[in-house]
């Protein structure tokens, strides 16, 4: 559907009817289990860029997309379900909240997908309603806080800083208490790698159109 000066404009509005309205359901291709409302090449929230999003005054639309390293965690929590059985899970920078669903799917006891942007929250919402499961969302932004997380989860959240820093010094702390931390990440240039243990390696199917390959090979790291 082509995007409309007033489509936009009523999307501040009604995140979640404008997400329907320019999204389909779709498998992420290492995550069939899982339907998230994406973008797709044909459609025109695909094309428009960051920058014309942001004239409008919307946010980029990183959740209308299944990130690699989002991916490659939701993959590695669907085949390693001991890790997240009965565990309280933070799904942070969730985005589509693919992580969370997949989490929920693998027997946590309840996810939180944290988003600062509102429409993330909504799609989030919308893609836990698609797959059957009771994903809890929330736009606060959580960096420096605590709360009662088993476990947190992070995908694909190291490609800028001071963001990657800030986000570092908190999980660390995270860690410090006994709080497990995953990370999902395709070779993002601030990957506090030093603090991090390798747990698996996935290749992933993307797209030109988001990265500079066909494949990214991605890892799925844990604070050591």
């Amino acid at each position: 559907m082509k995007l409309q000066t007033d489509d936009l404009s009523a999307a501040k509005e009604d995140p979640s009817a404008f997400i329907r309205a320019h999204t389909a359901l779709h498998e992420p291709p290492l995550v069939p289990e899982l339907r998230l409302h994406l973008a797709t090449e044909g459609d025109d929230l695909w094309h428009m860029g960051e920058e014309e999003l942001t004239a409008t005054g919307l946010p980029a639309p990183f959740w209308a997309f299944a990130w690699a390293g989002g991916q490659a965690l939701a993959r590695f929590l669907l085949d390693s379900p001991e890790i997240i059985a009965q565990q309280r899970v933070l799904d942070f920078g969730s985005g589509s909240g693919l992580v969370g669903l997949a989490a929920l799917r693998a027997g946590a006891r309840s996810a939180l997908a944290a988003d600062i942007d509102v429409f993330a929250c909504a799609a989030a919402e919308l893609n836990a309603q698609a797959n059957h499961v009771s994903l809890t969302t929330t736009a606060q932004d959580l960096v420096g806080q605590g709360g009662p997380w088993d476990v947190i989860l992070v995908g694909d959240m190291c490609y800028e800083q001071p963001l990657a820093g800030e986000v570092e010094a908190w999980l660390l702390a995270q860690a410090s208490k006994g709080i497990d931390v995953f990370i999902g990440d395709p070779g993002r240039t601030y990957l506090p790698k030093d603090r991090l243990r390798k747990v698996i390696s996935y290749a992933v199917k993307t797209s030109r159109e988001l990265e500079d390959t066909d494949v990214r090979n991605t890892s799925v790291w844990q604070f050591s």
